[in-house]
């Protein structure tokens, strides 16, 4: 058969809504959901720009009877609870620009200043899998650039901690939820439509655009199971929580008390099931309100090894992890069955640099808490050849419940956790 040609300014139309068409010579690929098994397993990545001072991060031994630094030592009420790992990266060339790629690890030569080809990024490859089973499938926080869709498009992060928690916690007016579910019924009515003149315009294309189009109606039939699963949410009554609704937004120099806030909400929307996915990107360039501080928190990580500088880190860095440290004790206190949301929750620490002061992306902090890991202290690897963080991610996707065999640019598992 011959094809026949298309207007690419042809639009899917249904009552008066107009929807574009994909252009012919662009893939869409199409994510599965499958249910996790057994109590319910948690996922939370967090990171931060500005890296933290390798000598107060990492201890000197590796192993489960390390010293800890002067940082982890902040953590050590929770000592058998969490991983340090040192000599992991995703070997990405010096730049701030590594940032886009610290949670989807894709090969490093697809992460270029000025040339990014990224890939999906480790929460929405698990929210893709789990994401139906809350309603939400995954929620993307605090700033920064780490969220990635499955087309390597990033994902806008909600900044606004009151409308977070509003949209997590207070009802809507009756007039309002039933506006938002005739924008749902609207929405399947539409979508009924367009996948009936779809199949129209497949006969009259050649056998590499019908696959094409084939990409798109799967699209079109996963946006439908999330019209449907919106509405089903709709009707569903909200949790209620004990912590009061925010009245402002902590900004930049509000680093701790925002961190804290962010931290409160996390954790209130994994104790309520609202999701199991979460993204969370702190940190700031302003002189932060903490005592002592004098400096910007990006004129001291530039530190170039001045001590007066060093030690204004440090004390930005040490409250950083103290009110980590507070988010993951919140999760040890939270009981759930015969254990604790601390047990059933992946926490992930991290930074897209490992020296701030040179822009290096190697050797990144890491910290892995919780979940279903056998947490051996400090995993010391080669702080030269980096192993790829990429493949503790093949892992942390184990502990949701994905038998993944790669992720990103991995090269095998993490078998040390």
């Amino acid at each position: 058969m011959i094809p026949q040609r298309i207007d690419r300014r042809t639009f899917l139309r249904a009552s008066g809504v107009a929807i574009a068409l994909p252009f012919l010579d662009s893939l869409l690929t199409a994510a599965e959901s499958k249910k996790a098994a057994g109590r319910p397993p948690r996922m939370v990545l967090i990171g931060q720009p500005l890296g933290m001072y390798a000598e107060n991060f990492f201890p000197e031994k590796g192993g489960r009877d390390y010293e800890p630094s002067r940082y982890l030592k902040l953590l050590q009420p929770l000592r058998d609870k969490f991983t340090a790992f040192s000599g992991m990266s995703h070997r990405y060339a010096a730049g701030h620009f590594a940032e886009v790629g610290l949670m989807t690890g894709v090969a490093p030569e697809f992460i270029r200043d000025k040339d990014i080809k990224n890939g999906i990024s480790l929460d929405q490859e698990v929210a893709s899998h789990i994401g139906n089973q809350t309603r939400y499938s995954s929620l993307v926080l605090g700033g920064g650039t780490i969220a990635w869709n499955r087309r390597g498009v990033r994902i806008p992060s909600e900044q606004r901690a009151t409308q977070v928690f509003r949209k997590l916690f207070i009802a809507g007016t009756p007039e309002e939820e039933t506006r938002e579910l005739q924008r749902v019924r609207d929405g399947q009515s539409i979508l009924d439509d367009v996948r009936g003149q779809i199949k129209t315009i497949s006969n009259k294309v050649s056998t590499d655009d019908r696959n094409r189009l084939d990409l798109f109606l799967t699209s079109v039939r996963e946006a439908e199971q999330h019209l449907q699963q919106d509405e089903h949410w709709g009707l569903t009554p909200k949790p209620k929580v004990e912590m009061k609704t925010p009245t402002s937004d902590f900004g930049g120099a509000a680093l701790i008390e925002r961190s804290r806030q962010w931290y409160d909400i996390v954790h209130l929307a994994l104790q309520t099931d609202s999701t199991r996915v979460v993204s969370l990107f702190l940190g700031t360039q302003e002189r932060p309100e903490i005592e002592g501080v004098k400096l910007g928190h990006h004129d001291a990580s530039h530190h170039g090894q001045d001590p007066a500088k060093l030690e204004q880190l440090a004390l930005i860095e040490e409250a950083e992890i103290k009110v980590f440290g507070e988010f993951l004790e919140k999760l040890k206190a939270s009981t759930e069955g015969d254990g604790t949301l601390l047990d059933h929750t992946a926490v992930f620490y991290t930074s897209n640099l490992g020296n701030s002061s040179s822009h290096d992306n190697h050797n990144l902090p890491i910290l892995l808490a919780g979940g279903t890991f056998k947490h051996l202290g400090h995993v010391a690897f080669d702080r030269k050849n980096n192993t790829l963080l990429s493949n503790l991610f093949v892992r942390m996707m184990h502990h949701m419940g994905i038998e993944a065999k790669s992720f990103g640019a991995s090269t095998g598992i993490i078998s040390e956790v």
